[in-house]
Order: structure tokens, then sequence, then C-alpha cells
């Protein structure tokens, strides 16, 4: 006869293995978009209400530019893997793939059209 107590049981990280380190990823990223997230609305807000070419000149800055393509870049993945999440949870069948695969889909395509638009404004 096995005695486990609730740790014991719990200790497995859940059915899919993963559980913990999405977690801590889920976590690490919101913190992560918590610092980055009103540092770039301070610089974004600065650069909004001037011309083109002061735009272009603040955008071409090394640190503005790293702070933006970070900004993307972790806002999308965050988004895809909480988005994902709640399609697992919620949606079955051919209709949970083929939400999952438009999540993952539109994450990095707006990733890729950002860092291009980053990158057209910066060089």
């Amino acid at each position: 006869m096995r005695y486990l107590t609730d740790r014991k049981r719990a200790e497995g990280k859940g059915a899919s293995r993963t559980g913990t380190e999405h977690h801590w990823s889920m976590q690490l990223s919101g913190v992560g978009l918590a610092f980055l997230v009103p540092t770039f609305i301070y610089i974004f807000g600065h650069a909004l209400g001037s011309d083109a070419a002061a735009a272009q000149a603040m955008f071409a800055r090394p640190f503005t530019a790293i702070l933006t393509g970070l900004v993307l870049v972790v806002s999308m993945r965050h988004f895809a893997r909480g988005a994902a999440m709640m399609i697992e949870d919620y949606w079955r069948g051919t209709a949970r793939k083929m939400a999952l695969i438009f999540v993952i889909s539109l994450s990095w395509a707006v990733s890729a059209a950002g860092l291009f638009a980053l990158a057209e404004i910066a060089l």
C-alpha cells in the first residue's frame, strides 16, 4: 500500500510535464514587460507629436531601437504563449489546432513586420 502526500502527487509538474516552466516563462516575460512597456510608451510619446524626420532620428538611436525591438519580440512571445494556453484549455479538436496555428503565425507575423519597420526607420 502506497501513501502519497499532496506534495508527492504534485511533484510531477502536471500531465504535460512542462507546467512549471511555462508558468515561470510567463511570469518572467510579464515582469519584463512591466518594465519595458512604460519606458517604450514614454519614448514613443515624445516621438508622437514630432515630424517624420525627428521621429526617425529618435528611433535611429541604439537604445530606442533595441527597446522597441525587445518590446515587439517579448510582447508577441508573451501573447502567443498566453493565447495558446487559453486555446488549449477551452477548445478541442481541429478548431483547437487551427486556432493554435493562427495565433502562433499571427504573433510571428506581427514580430517580423514590426522588426522590418523598425529596421527601415532606424537604418
